[in-house]
C-alpha cells in the first residue's frame, strides 16, 4: 500500500495553532521546514512526554525550559561528527583554502547551523595544521542555547572521533576517562553565537560559509531564500559549502558557480 502524502491532507489546526504560537513566541518558522517531516518528528516528542494536542505541548513547553529545549533538540537534529565525509574536508583544505589565501588578507569564516560544535572545530583543526588559524575569523552559529552550550563545552564521545585521522586526533583532543576534551587553543579562536538562519540579518564579507546537512530539512521556498542571503553575505570569490545531498543545481540564479563538489564559488 502507498504512503500517504501527508502534505496533501486537510490542515490539522492543532498543530497549525502550534506553529503559529512557536513564531509568535520564538521567532522560530516551523512552516518554512518540510511539513510532514517535521510533524511526525514533532508528534512522536509530544506523545512521549504525554501531551494528547500540540496546544497541551505549546502550554507546557513556555512553562518548562527543559521541554523546551528537548523540543529545539528534536527540531533541529543535532546529529553531527568530526571530519564528517573526510574527503571533502580533504578539498577544502587542499584546494579552496589556498585558493582563499591568494587574496593574503585575513580570512573571514563562517560555520551556519553548527550543531555541538564539531564542524567549526573541523575546520578549527585544519586551519592550525596550516598555522593560519590565529589570523583567521571563524564565526559559529546555530539556533539550539542547548547544541551550543555543548559546542562551547567541548566535550565529546568517542563516536564522535571516528573520522579524525589519528595524528590530528592526538594533537587537539585530550581523553578524559570516556569522553574527549577538544584544546583550548582551538576552543578560543572560534566565536559561538544563537543564530535563526531564516530569521536574522546576516553578516557580510565571508570567504567561505560552511552549511551542511541542513537545508534537507526545509521547504523549497525557504531553500531559496537561505541561498540568495547565503550569497549576498559572500565577498565575490568566496565559497559555499554545502552536504552531499544538497547540491544546487541552478547554482547561477544565486551567482555561484560549481567548482569542487558540493563547492560553490560566488562569481
Amino acid at each position: 500500500m502507498a504512503e500517504r502524502d501527508e502534505s496533501s491532507l486537510a490542515p490539522d489546526p492543532d498543530y497549525t495553532g502550534f506553529i503559529h504560537n512557536i513564531k509568535q513566541s520564538t521567532g522560530i518558522d516551523l512552516a518554512q521546514y518540510k511539513e510532514a517531516q517535521m510533524k511526525r518528528r514533532l508528534t512522536t516528542l509530544r506523545m512521549k512526554n504525554g501531551y494528547n494536542t500540540f496546544n497541551e505541548f505549546y502550554a507546557a513547553m513556555m512553562k518548562d525550559k527543559a521541554l523546551f529545549y528537548e523540543f529545539l533538540d528534536r527540531m533541529t537534529i543535532n546529529v553531527s561528527e568530526f571530519w564528517r565525509n573526510p574527503n571533502r574536508w580533504e578539498v577544502l583544505r587542499d584546494v579552496i583554502l589556498p585558493d582563499l589565501q591568494r587574496s593574503g588578507r585575513r580570512l573571514k569564516l563562517w560555520s551556519a547551523a553548527c550543531s555541538t560544535g564539531e564542524e567549526p572545530y573541523t575546520l578549527a583543526m585544519i586551519l592550525s595544521d596550516k598555522n593560519i588559524l590565529a589570523q583567521t575569523g571563524i564565526l559559529a552559529t546555530d539556533i539550539d542555547d542547548g547544541a551550543l552550550a555543548k559546542a562551547k563545552q567541548g566535550i565529546y564521545l568517542e563516536r564522535s572521533l571516528k573520522d579524525v585521522p589519528k595524528d590530528v586526533a592526538d594533537r587537539y583532543f585530550t581523553p578524559e576517562g570516556p569522553v574527549f576534551k577538544v584544546s583550548e587553543g582551538l576552543k578560543k579562536n572560534i566565536d559561538f553565537r544563537k543564530q535563526n538562519l531564516l530569521l536574522d540579518k546576516f553578516d557580510e564579507g565571508f570567504d567561505l560559509i560552511i552549511c551542511r546537512n541542513v537545508m534537507i530539512y526545509f521547504t523549497e521556498e525557504a531553500k531559496n531564500k537561505l541561498y540568495h542571503k547565503f550569497s549576498a553575505s559572500l565577498r565575490p570569490g568566496g565559497y559555499l559549502f554545502v552536504g552531499s545531498t544538497e547540491q544546487i543545481f541552478t547554482p547561477a540564479q544565486y551567482g555561484f558557480e560549481s567548482t569542487e563538489t558540493f563547492f560553490y564559488r560566488k562569481k
